[in-house]
């Protein structure tokens, strides 16, 4: 007689994949088994949003249809593509990655979860998500989705960061015990999307959920809170000059030595004033701002005000057009601007696959 447990695990299988077969979302990484288009599409999702993938995917593989044409194009072209994302960190891993696969004489992208660790960028979920769904392999993918419906499921969380800590621990072991080892690529990517389009963060949809049955916490449950997001003021500057009658724009580029976004191109930063956020609603009579905006990057909420500006050029500056500012390594907040001012075509991407070889 099978155990109580073994039960349990059978039918949570059979409910989860029989709803991801009928409710899936039709998306194109779903489409193959290309590993190298399945990997791309695992790095764009981290901390990123469906709707914002969609376009950026299919343009990045325009772009750099194989292992082998990303390895071999230029850092800038990479993050120009990359462009409008965010956390470009991930696109230089990426980059580095398809070199190191490239330079290691095969070209080939590894074939199983403990090689794909090797490579750079590439950590424990993204391993797995790639070795399952490209190669069939049993192991479990837990992401941020993953471990809210398994905490849920068995009614594990405390706000508590220390015992939090140790149910998050008890997630992996839980997903590893329930992966359908038949169809480990599916089961993932059903995990994935019950904990995305059903058991939300906030007000999770418990009437369209398979395992609303067995679910032990049914709606939100404890758990460590984010920390609040902090506001910060800041101001660039608009600056542009025409030559040979063809409109300008002044762009710097941050430092390799930055933290955040190294060597990418901005508008000029306007000294920092002391103040407070709600100063901008209040400005400067003589120097009112031409567009004001809201950014967030991480925990940080920016309040932007864009000033038009005059004076020579910085030595790390440089006049561009808009057609050569569209193929560079823009910081998500500048291509913003751009598109808001009408400086640059609303979903502008960077270069095409016909600008390059």
């Amino acid at each position: 007689m099978a155990k109580k447990s073994e039960t349990d695990e059978t039918a949570l299988q059979h409910l989860l994949l029989d709803w991801f077969t009928r409710q899936r979302r039709d998306l194109p990484w779903r489409r193959t088994q290309d590993p190298y288009a399945i990997w791309v599409s695992e790095i764009m999702l981290q901390q990123t949003r469906v709707a914002a993938v969609l376009e950026p995917y299919r343009t990045f593989l325009e772009r750099f249809p194989t292992v082998q044409a990303l390895a071999s194009a230029e850092e800038a072209a990479v993050l120009a593509a990359w462009s409008g994302l965010g956390y470009y960190r991930r696109a230089r891993m990426l980059h580095r990655a398809a070199q190191q696969i490239c330079s290691s004489g095969n070209g080939r992208i590894p074939l199983s979860h403990a090689a794909l660790l090797e490579l750079p960028g590439i950590g424990r979920y993204t391993a797995a998500a790639i070795a399952s769904i490209a190669y069939g392999e049993p192991v479990a993918a837990v992401d941020g989705n993953v471990e809210r419906v398994l905490l849920r499921l068995r009614g594990w969380g405390s706000e508590d960061p220390v015992l939090h800590a140790q149910h998050l621990r008890r997630v992996q072991q839980e997903a590893a015990r329930l992966l359908q080892p038949a169809s480990p690529g599916d089961w993932n990517q059903a995990m994935m999307e019950l904990g995305a389009t059903v058991c939300l963060p906030r007000a999770p949809r418990c009437e369209a959920c398979p395992w609303m049955a067995g679910c032990a916490t049914r709606g939100e449950h404890d758990a460590v809170r984010r920390p609040p997001m902090r506001t910060e003021i800041r101001n660039y500057r608009w600056q542009t000059r025409l030559s040979d009658g063809v409109e300008q724009l002044l762009l710097i580029q941050r430092s390799q030595a930055q933290t955040v976004m190294p060597g990418m191109w901005e508008l000029p930063p306007v000294p920092d004033t002391p103040g407070k956020p709600d100063e901008l609603d209040k400005p400067d009579e003589q120097n009112k701002p031409i567009l004001k905006l809201r950014h967030a990057i991480m925990q940080v909420n920016y309040r932007i005000a864009i000033l038009r500006g005059e004076g020579p050029a910085p030595a790390d500056g440089r006049w561009v057009t808009a057609e050569e500012a569209a193929t560079m390594a823009l910081t998500g907040l500048a291509r913003k601007v751009m598109r808001r001012l009408g400086w640059l075509p609303t979903g502008s991407r960077g270069p095409s696959s016909g600008n390059r070889p």
